[in-house]
């Protein structure tokens, strides 16, 4: 199974396996962390290299822990825009499932109502939303 693992803060292979099950083992994972700015205004005052250096470094403790955990994985960033980063990786890694992770209610970074809904609708494909804490 191909899976696409949207996030924007590492999470541990039991996060992926919560989410997926025993096919979480025989996986290939691909890792995107969406480059997000902290506000729209900061974004367009300053370049965003910190978010793309804060989604670089998620994407590689990711993948390092799915690796140690024995699961195939690779990584990359993403555009700042969820949506936007999933169909950019789904069109070079044609996935089977999606696992979006969020913080709980109030702590959410990045996903408005109806994400997970919508990506499903746009994208074709099952989409398993995980809330993990921060940690």
């Amino acid at each position: 199974m191909k899976l696409l693992l949207l996030t924007a803060e590492p999470v541990s292979a039991d996060v992926v396996r919560e989410a997926v099950g025993d096919d979480a083992d025989d996986s290939e994972v691909m890792v995107v962390s969406p480059a997000l700015t902290d506000s729209p205004v900061r974004f367009w005052t300053s370049d965003a290299d910190e978010a793309i250096e804060h989604a670089r470094e998620t994407a590689e403790e990711t993948v390092e822990r799915l690796d140690e955990a024995g699961i195939d994985a690779a990584g990359d960033t993403g555009e700042s825009d969820p949506l936007q980063a999933l169909e950019d990786a789904l069109q070079t890694f044609p996935a089977d499932r999606v696992v979006v992770v969020t913080h709980p209610e109030g702590e959410r970074d990045y996903l408005e109502d109806g994400f997970v809904e919508e990506a499903e609708r746009r994208f074709g494909v099952p989409v398993a939303h995980r809330e993990v804490t921060r940690g």
